[in-house]
């Protein structure tokens, strides 16, 4: 196994950051969306409103996901950190192994929520196409 320098790990900072941007975005879109769509469903009851509640339900547990992996990524990065800072450099190994795991399990989930989202597209879309 190789040996890593303290500043390995520091090197997902930056990245981390920019992904909890992204995903404080997300969630934050998602419930203006839900907030619009309460107050159509409210008022029309409509099945279309219907199935973009589930929609909605789905998406917010994989945006939940996407930013508990992150979070999780990054104390087992700053764990890493201070594993190698003590001089257990094999545990700052499996520390720093643990979060790149918990870097790209917050990506798989952005990505599945990205087929989720596109998904809710569609059913705007074609709820558009049969009232035209």
């Amino acid at each position: 196994m190789m040996d890593i320098a303290i500043n390995t790990p520091a090197l997902l900072f930056p990245a981390i950051t920019i992904l909890f941007l992204a995903y404080s975005n997300r969630f934050l879109t998602i419930a203006t969306r839900i907030r619009e769509k309460h107050a159509d469903f409210n008022k029309t009851h409509s099945p279309v409103a219907e199935k973009q509640i589930m929609s909605f339900r789905r998406r917010l547990r994989y945006i939940v996901a996407m930013e508990m992996f992150a979070v999780l990524g990054i104390i087992s990065c700053t764990i890493a950190m201070g594993f190698i800072f003590y001089g257990l450099q094999n545990y700052g190994n499996i520390a720093f192994a643990i979060s790149m795991l918990f870097i790209v399990l917050s990506l798989l989930a952005s990505i599945i929520e990205l087929f989720f989202s596109m998904k809710a597209l569609n059913i705007e879309l074609e709820d558009m196409e049969e009232n035209h």
